[in-house]
C-alpha cells in the first residue's frame, strides 16, 4: 500500500507547476517498485518563497525535492553543501535532506543532457556546438559540454551579460573549450541546441536561424512540451538529426532516482 502515514514524501517546486512531468514520471517508479513513496506538486508565489521554505524544511517526513524555474538559484543557497556540478552554476535542480535535517543540492540538468544525447548516438568530444540560452539550464549545459570534450561552443542569449559571464567562467574551467558569446545562427557549428523556453506556446518565433542549418547539423531542444517543436520540424526538413526533449528528463529520473535513493528502506528522517 502507497500513502501510508510511513510514506517517504518528495516534492515537486515550481511556479506554476501545472506542466511539470517528474510528479507522474515518479509517482509511477514508485508503483512499479512497490515503495510508500509519493511525490507531490506543490507551488508558492515567488514573494512567499521563504515562509514555503522554512515549511518544507520544518516537515521532517519529506526527503527530497525536485526544483524547477523559478527557484532554482534560491533553493541553492539555502542548502549547507552541494555537488560541484550545482556549486558552479550555484542552481540545484534536486535536493536531499541531509541527517542533520540540512539540505545537499545537485544539479542534473546537464547530466541528463549529455547521457541522453551519447545514448542517441550523438557525438560531442571535437564538435562546434551553438547554444542558444545561457540561464538555469543553459548554463549547467554549457559546463557539461566542455567537460564532455566540446572543441567550441558558441554562446547566445537575450541577456549579453548574462551570456559573456557564463562564457568566461566555463572558459576558465574548461580552457581546451573555445567558448565565445555569438549570433543565434549555426553557421560552421556541427549541432545547435535550444536550452530556452522560447517554442513551448504556440507563436513563438524559432530560437535561432533555422535558414542556416545543414544536413549534417545535428539540431537539440530541451523542450519537452510539444514534442516536436517548430525547431525540430524545420531541422527536419532540412535533414538535420534531431533529438527532443524527452531523453533528457529520462536520463535525469535515473540519476535523481539514484540521488534520492529511492529504495532504501532503513533511512531515518534528518
Amino acid at each position: 500500500m502507497r500513502g501510508t502515514g510511513k510514506a517517504e514524501i518528495f516534492v515537486m517546486l515550481a511556479h506554476p507547476v501545472a506542466h511539470a512531468k517528474s510528479p507522474g514520471i515518479f509517482n509511477e517508479i514508485f508503483e512499479q517498485k512497490g515503495l510508500d513513496s509519493l511525490m507531490v506538486p506543490l507551488s508558492c508565489r515567488p514573494e512567499d518563497f521563504e515562509t514555503f521554505w522554512a515549511g518544507i524544511t520544518a516537515a521532517e517526513n519529506i526527503r527530497g525535492v525536485i526544483i524547477s524555474v523559478p527557484y532554482k538559484v534560491a533553493v541553492y543557497h539555502k542548502c549547507s553543501a552541494a555537488h560541484d556540478r550545482a556549486a558552479r552554476v550555484e542552481s540545484a535542480n534536486s535536493v536531499r535532506r541531509l541527517p542533520d535535517g540540512s539540505w545537499y543540492a545537485d544539479n542534473f540538468d546537464g547530466v541528463g543532457f549529455i547521457d541522453a544525447l551519447k545514448a542517441n548516438g550523438h557525438q560531442i568530444a571535437g564538435r562546434r556546438i551553438l547554444q542558444v540560452g545561457a540561464g538555469g539550464a543553459g548554463a549547467s549545459l554549457a559546463y557539461c559540454l566542455a567537460e564532455a570534450g566540446a572543441d567550441e561552443i558558441r554562446l547566445t542569449d537575450i541577456d549579453t551579460a548574462r551570456a559573456g559571464k557564463l562564457a568566461a567562467l566555463v572558459g576558465r574551467a574548461f580552457p581546451k573549450c573555445r567558448i565565445q558569446v555569438g549570433e543565434a545562427e549555426p553557421s560552421g557549428m556541427h549541432m545547435a541546441i535550444n536550452a530556452t523556453p522560447v517554442g513551448m506556446h504556440a507563436g513563438d518565433p524559432l530560437p535561432l536561424d533555422v535558414s542556416r542549418l545543414t544536413p549534417d547539423m545535428t539540431v537539440v531542444d530541451i523542450i519537452m512540451e510539444p514534442a516536436e517543436t517548430a525547431l525540430l520540424r524545420a531541422a527536419k526538413g532540412v535533414g538535420c538529426r534531431v533529438q527532443p526533449g524527452r531523453p533528457m528528463m529520462d536520463f535525469q529520473v535515473r540519476a535523481m532516482s539514484e540521488f534520492f535513493d529511492i529504495e532504501s528502506k532503513d533511512r531515518g528522517h534528518g
